[in-house]
């Protein structure tokens, strides 16, 4: 039976959005900074030429730049103040909840409450300049020489200059954007950094719609195969529906306690989702790869051909194109692992068990205690398994797909997964939104009552 809040939740209407002022304010807070960002990324660097930019881009298509390029939402492509889109922040991210995991003096730091938690943010941003200025450099020492030998350089003074000028500029883009993510999520709705990136991957969309039918007018597509690859794109947009929804509730009692009817045992469950990490380990796993390929692609452009370090660098890069089983392995790898440390990091068993025992909740058969907490990490792991199978195969085989039948990158199950997922979960925050209120608006009835009835 549905409780009473999935009932209330039911009964959530557009009447009761008109009067959600709050609400309003959070949409259109997001969506004003969501447009901001479109209108950066069509701001090019200093002393880039577009029209050559773009030219040269249009020779890397379905490489590493491509997917780099989805991400910032064309970003790169235009060489935009904002080309690195929050990648390095992703990654700066990741390197410090890896150390907040591996080092007790990071470990302590965050048991130490809000404090703890800025100091760490702070860390995370020191490593954003430092990620964001590597990038920038191989960045603009690429650019100077790509096509050079070809007479269509994209930048038109090359030199030191022009060097420092990019990698300021890349610094002060990403970290705007990284600010405007945090901004976002405090004021606004939604986790700021994944719908910053879903944004970007939207905007692409109907380039990828266009290019899809492109090839089925110029014969590069047949019918039938376009016809299926919308077929499975929506069967994949319910399945990944289906599967974030998922969940192993385990059941929970409390103590017997006098009721109208007698002594009565409450029982309660707890939800832990299939896919706890939700989409953060494609995004993690996939920053993790695109940082050393980017350093790569551009630094192999630079000395292509010049010293054996130029060739490594454009070995490496042709391994790991889309579709490239060294690529798929390493996708693969980081997913699963990002899968099992990212829930170890936002549910601890020890903890739940704690709670349970001091508010009088046990498992039916399981002792309080340390029992508990192994059996929750038992579940835990378990339905892990299934979920980090889960976005394995949604992230990897569409891409092999795409690699074999040359459908456009951008419907991709990666960013089928980001676009679903962080839909989800911001439409279940309007929904929470209107939820406290309705519960506000019964509260304020109740009020008026009693006081009537006085």
């Amino acid at each position: 039976m549905a409780s009473a809040a999935e009932q209330m939740a039911a009964n959530i209407s557009l009447a009761n959005f008109a009067q959600a002022t709050e609400l309003k304010k959070r949409l259109w807070f997001t969506l004003g900074a969501l447009i901001v960002f479109r209108l950066l990324s069509f701001i090019p660097l200093p002393g880039i030429d577009p029209r050559a930019m773009e030219s040269l881009f249009s020779t890397t298509q379905g490489g590493v730049l491509d997917f780099f390029n989805t991400f910032s939402g064309g970003a790169l492509s235009r060489m935009s103040l904002i080309a690195l889109g929050v990648t390095p922040y992703i990654t700066a991210s990741i390197v410090v909840q890896l150390a907040t995991s591996l080092s007790p003096a990071l470990a302590a730091l965050k048991k130490e409450g809000e404090a703890g938690r800025k100091t760490l943010n702070q860390y995370t941003r020191y490593g954003t300049v430092a990620l964001t200025a590597i990038q920038g450099y191989f960045i603009s020492v690429g650019l100077e020489s790509w096509g050079a030998s070809s007479g269509a350089s994209a930048v038109i003074d090359p030199g030191l200059l022009f060097r420092i000028t990019t990698v300021i500029s890349l610094i002060g883009g990403t970290m705007f954007l990284m600010w405007l993510g945090e901004q976002i999520t405090s004021r606004g709705i939604g986790n700021g950094t994944s719908l910053i990136i879903m944004a970007g991957i939207v905007a692409q969309l109907p380039h990828a719609l266009a290019a899809l039918f492109e090839n089925g007018r110029t014969g590069q597509m047949s019918a039938p195969l376009i016809i299926a690859t919308v077929v499975v794109v929506f069967g994949l947009i319910l399945f990944i529906c289906f599967m974030e929804r998922a969940q192993r509730r385990v059941l929970i009692q409390y103590p017997k306690r006098q009721t109208q009817h007698g002594m009565q045992a409450e029982k309660s469950h707890l939800p832990l989702k299939i896919n706890t990490a939700g989409v953060i380990p494609p995004i993690f796993a996939s920053s993790l790869l695109l940082m050393p390929l980017t350093i790569a692609q551009f630094a192999g452009k630079h000395t292509a051909g010049e010293s054996r370090w130029g060739d490594i660098m454009i070995t490496v890069t042709t391994a790991l194109q889309h579709g490239a089983p060294l690529y798929m392995l390493l996708y693969a790898a980081g997913i699963i692992f990002f899968c099992f440390f990212y829930t170890a990091v936002v549910f601890n068993p020890e903890e739940t068990a704690d709670n349970l025992k001091r508010y009088g909740g046990f498992i039916p058969g399981i002792r309080p205690g340390k029992s508990t907490a192994d059996y929750l990490d038992y579940v835990l792991v378990r339905i892990t398994v299934i979920g980090a199978i889960y976005l394995t195969l949604i992230c990897l085989v569409p891409e092999f797909a795409i690699s074999k039948l040359g459908i456009p990158f951008y419907l991709g199950g990666t960013s089928l997964l980001i676009v679903v997922n962080v839909t989800m979960d911001t439409v279940t925050q309007i929904q929470s939104h209107l939820l406290a209120l309705q519960y506000d608006s019964l509260i304020k009835k109740a009020k008026l009552k009693g006081r009537n009835r006085r």
